[in-house]
């Protein structure tokens, strides 16, 4: 799933300095995009339905807010996609850019 917040501007390197202490604290993170106002998350879990996994995703950004030094930014964006369809956008079957895990990469949104 992809969690997607934005707010105030904030300098880019603080921003993606919490967003690497956010991977460290849920392992289940394995991508993370980010810019002075925006900042996409990228991490798998498994749920019962779509209603659980979504409400599991919302909390992400909540919980860790204090303990990673998260901006105060407001969720602007979710995509869950099932297992098949994550596979089918791979990197290899997309060309898209690889994202290493726990990498915190800028972006121009």
């Amino acid at each position: 799933m992809t969690l997607s917040v934005s707010g105030q501007p904030m300098e880019e390197p603080m921003v993606a300095r919490a967003l690497q202490r956010l991977s460290e604290q849920r392992p289940i993170v394995h991508g993370l995009r980010c810019s002075g106002d925006h900042a996409e998350i990228q991490f798998w879990e498994e749920g019962e339905s779509l209603l659980d996994v979504a409400s599991l995703a919302l909390r992400v950004w909540m919980e860790h807010r204090s303990s990673a030094g998260l901006p105060r930014w407001e969720l602007v964006g979710l995509e869950i996609v099932e297992r098949d369809l994550h596979a089918s956008r791979a990197p290899e079957a997309t060309g898209a850019d690889v994202v290493q895990l726990h990498e915190v990469r800028p972006t121009s949104f």
